[in-house]
């Protein structure tokens, strides 16, 4: 199936789905503590969701039973909200889909559960500055090889590991279509980028190796093989003739994720 260019119209219902979901996100992030579980987290985003007249996309999408993702510590991607608690320590994946007017928006980020150790700081700084240096490869007439180089060539020299059994998506009137965007890979190869496709950017590193597991009982929940611990952060992104946007750029810093002077002190 080929990649679809997004019309104006489209762009600007993506840009306002995407929007909601990076505010959802947001209060997510304003909400967080230890001794609150992950489902405590669904409530949260199943509620400011359906109070902007949205539907959170994750539900019941391919059967998947709540309405956000939650990846604790080694949990690399799809965790099912349930009853765990978070404690001190702990660094946690959340992952936002709105579905409002027939377009989805998607992002995600990692935070801090009170103070991370030295570990948990650098799988979570390296993904974030991953992220950044994959969108800052955007652009009309580049390949999509050209993303996964910048992100595996920078987090590998940081001495993490890329997932690659993961990647990013076309998002519009569908949650994932064309194309799938590597997160590892080399410069020069993949389709050409064009102004008006629209996409999610999604970096998944971990601490160790790379390799995944996926769980045999729920058949969601993604771990790494060795245990280590993963970190992730999305944004969706519009190519577009100068460059790109992050249609869910936020308009403010994450509370325990962007928003933590005091941890980085030492």
């Amino acid at each position: 199936m080929s990649i679809e260019l997004k019309s104006a119209k489209e762009i600007e219902a993506i840009r306002v789905s995407s929007q909601m979901a990076a505010e959802t996100l947001l209060i997510v992030g304003d909400q967080l503590r230890a001794g609150m579980t992950t489902d405590d987290i669904n409530t949260i985003v199943h509620d400011d969701t359906l109070r902007r007249g949205a539907t959170p996309s994750p539900l019941n999408y391919k059967g998947f039973p709540k309405s956000v993702c939650t990846s604790v510590n080694h949990i690399v991607c799809h965790g099912i909200p349930s009853a765990q608690v978070l404690k001190n320590g702990d660094i946690i994946n959340v992952d936002v889909t709105t579905f409002f007017n027939g377009f989805h928006g998607d992002t995600s980020a990692t935070f801090f559960i009170g103070t991370p150790s030295p570990s948990a700081r650098h799988v979570t700084e390296i993904c974030r500055k991953a992220l950044d240096l994959g969108i800052a490869e955007v652009k009309d007439g580049a390949r999509f090889g050209d993303i996964g180089a910048a992100i595996q060539q920078y987090v590998e020299a940081s001495g993490c590991s890329v997932v690659r059994d993961f990647v990013g998506h076309g998002i519009g009137r569908r949650f994932h279509e064309p194309p799938q965007v590597k997160h590892y890979g080399r410069r020069g190869t993949g389709e050409r980028m064009r102004a008006g496709m629209v996409f999610t950017i999604e970096p998944m590193v971990n601490e160790g190796g790379w390799e995944i597991e996926v769980d045999e009982r729920d058949r969601w929940t993604v771990t790494t093989a060795d245990r280590s611990l993963s970190a992730q952060f999305e944004h969706t992104i519009v190519v577009t003739k100068s460059g790109c946007e992050i249609l869910t750029e936020r308009k403010r810093p994450l509370r325990l994720s962007e928003s933590v002077p005091a941890v980085f002190a030492s």
